[in-house]
Protein backbone atom coordinates (compact mmCIF):
# COMPACT_ATOMS: atom_id res chain seq x y z
CA UNK A 1 0.00 0.00 0.00
CA UNK A 2 2.80 1.68 0.94
CA UNK A 3 4.64 1.91 -2.83
CA UNK A 4 1.07 2.88 -4.13
CA UNK A 5 0.70 6.21 -2.05
CA UNK A 6 4.60 7.01 -3.52
CA UNK A 7 3.17 6.24 -7.06
CA UNK A 8 0.11 8.05 -7.34
CA UNK A 9 1.90 11.13 -5.06
CA UNK A 10 5.16 11.08 -7.92
CA UNK A 11 3.08 10.28 -10.85
CA UNK A 12 1.35 13.95 -10.50
CA UNK A 13 3.94 15.83 -10.02
CA UNK A 14 6.18 14.05 -12.75
CA UNK A 15 3.78 14.02 -15.73
CA UNK A 16 2.87 17.67 -14.93
CA UNK A 17 6.35 18.28 -14.94
CA UNK A 18 6.76 15.96 -18.46
CA UNK A 19 3.21 18.01 -19.70
CA UNK A 20 4.74 21.26 -18.87
CA UNK A 21 8.31 20.37 -20.77
CA UNK A 22 6.21 19.35 -23.87
CA UNK A 23 4.00 22.55 -24.04
CA UNK A 24 7.15 24.32 -23.65
CA UNK A 25 8.87 23.20 -26.97
CA UNK A 26 6.10 24.84 -29.33
CA UNK A 27 8.39 28.11 -27.85
CA UNK A 28 10.84 27.02 -30.30
CA UNK A 29 8.81 28.83 -32.98
CA UNK A 30 9.83 32.14 -32.17
CA UNK A 31 13.44 31.26 -33.54
CA UNK A 32 13.41 32.88 -37.29
CA UNK A 33 16.59 33.63 -39.10
CA UNK A 34 14.84 36.84 -40.57
CA UNK A 35 14.35 38.39 -36.98
CA UNK A 36 17.53 40.08 -34.91
CA UNK A 37 18.61 37.76 -32.12
CA UNK A 38 16.62 40.51 -29.65
CA UNK A 39 13.34 39.89 -31.13
CA UNK A 40 13.62 36.11 -31.10
CA UNK A 41 14.76 36.45 -27.68
CA UNK A 42 11.90 38.43 -26.55
CA UNK A 43 9.70 36.14 -28.86
CA UNK A 44 10.64 33.15 -26.94
CA UNK A 45 9.89 34.41 -23.53
CA UNK A 46 6.99 35.66 -24.45
CA UNK A 47 6.20 32.07 -26.21
CA UNK A 48 7.18 30.72 -23.03
CA UNK A 49 4.65 32.55 -20.38
CA UNK A 50 1.95 29.66 -20.45
CA UNK A 51 4.67 27.32 -19.21
CA UNK A 52 5.75 30.02 -16.61
CA UNK A 53 1.97 29.98 -15.41
CA UNK A 54 1.71 26.59 -15.26
CA UNK A 55 5.00 26.34 -13.07
CA UNK A 56 3.37 28.07 -10.93
CA UNK A 57 0.10 25.68 -10.77
CA UNK A 58 2.38 22.97 -10.55
CA UNK A 59 3.97 24.57 -7.73
CA UNK A 60 0.61 25.05 -5.91
CA UNK A 61 -0.63 21.38 -6.94
CA UNK A 62 2.31 20.35 -5.20
CA UNK A 63 1.20 21.71 -1.97
CA UNK A 64 -2.38 22.06 -2.34
CA UNK A 65 -3.09 18.74 -3.85
CA UNK A 66 -7.09 18.87 -4.57
CA UNK A 67 -7.07 22.84 -5.42
CA UNK A 68 -4.09 22.02 -7.89
CA UNK A 69 -5.86 18.95 -9.20
CA UNK A 70 -8.97 20.92 -10.07
CA UNK A 71 -6.84 23.63 -11.41
CA UNK A 72 -5.33 21.42 -14.21
CA UNK A 73 -8.19 19.33 -14.59
CA UNK A 74 -9.91 23.25 -15.74
CA UNK A 75 -6.96 24.33 -17.49
CA UNK A 76 -7.35 20.45 -19.58
CA UNK A 77 -11.15 21.09 -20.33
CA UNK A 78 -11.10 24.77 -20.52
CA UNK A 79 -8.26 24.48 -23.64
CA UNK A 80 -9.10 21.87 -25.11
CA UNK A 81 -12.34 23.63 -26.90
CA UNK A 82 -10.17 26.98 -28.25
CA UNK A 83 -7.05 24.41 -29.47
CA UNK A 84 -9.23 21.98 -31.27
CA UNK A 85 -11.08 25.77 -33.18
CA UNK A 86 -8.08 26.41 -33.77
CA UNK A 87 -5.94 23.50 -35.15
CA UNK A 88 -9.07 22.76 -37.03
CA UNK A 89 -9.56 26.01 -38.83
CA UNK A 90 -5.55 25.50 -39.95
CA UNK A 91 -5.85 21.64 -40.85
CA UNK A 92 -9.96 20.97 -41.77
CA UNK A 93 -9.57 17.73 -40.36
CA UNK A 94 -11.60 16.77 -37.00
CA UNK A 95 -9.55 13.69 -36.42
CA UNK A 96 -5.87 15.69 -36.70
CA UNK A 97 -7.54 18.51 -34.10
CA UNK A 98 -8.64 15.34 -31.29
CA UNK A 99 -5.51 14.36 -32.22
CA UNK A 100 -3.66 17.43 -30.74
CA UNK A 101 -6.39 17.81 -28.19
CA UNK A 102 -5.12 14.35 -27.15
CA UNK A 103 -1.53 15.49 -27.09
CA UNK A 104 -1.85 18.68 -25.58
CA UNK A 105 -4.93 19.23 -22.83
CA UNK A 106 -5.32 15.65 -21.89
CA UNK A 107 -2.70 15.09 -20.31
CA UNK A 108 -3.58 18.07 -17.85
CA UNK A 109 -6.65 16.52 -16.94
CA UNK A 110 -4.91 13.33 -16.17
CA UNK A 111 -2.21 15.29 -13.81
CA UNK A 112 -5.48 16.54 -12.55
CA UNK A 113 -7.12 13.89 -11.55
CA UNK A 114 -3.86 12.04 -10.34
CA UNK A 115 -3.67 15.22 -7.35
CA UNK A 116 -6.89 14.57 -6.54
CA UNK A 117 -6.68 10.71 -6.20
CA UNK A 118 -3.39 11.50 -4.14
CA UNK A 119 -4.74 13.75 -2.13
CA UNK A 120 -7.67 11.57 -1.24
CA UNK A 121 -5.31 8.58 -0.81
CA UNK A 122 -3.72 10.58 1.88
CA UNK A 123 -6.57 12.04 3.66
CA UNK A 124 -7.97 8.57 3.53
CA UNK A 125 -4.72 6.91 5.66
CA UNK A 126 -4.94 10.11 7.85
CA UNK A 127 -8.39 9.20 8.95
CA UNK A 128 -7.73 5.59 9.34
CA UNK A 129 -6.80 4.46 13.10
CA UNK A 130 -3.45 3.24 13.47
CA UNK A 131 -3.32 -0.60 15.18
CA UNK A 132 -1.48 -0.20 18.90
CA UNK A 133 0.26 -3.50 19.51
Amino acid sequence: MENRMKLIHWLPRILGILSILFISIFALDAFDPQKTIWEQIIGFLIHLIPSFILIILLILAWKKEFIGGIIFILIGLGFSPFIFIHNYNMNHSVWMSLLIILTITIPFIIVGILFITSHKMKKKKLSKPTKLE
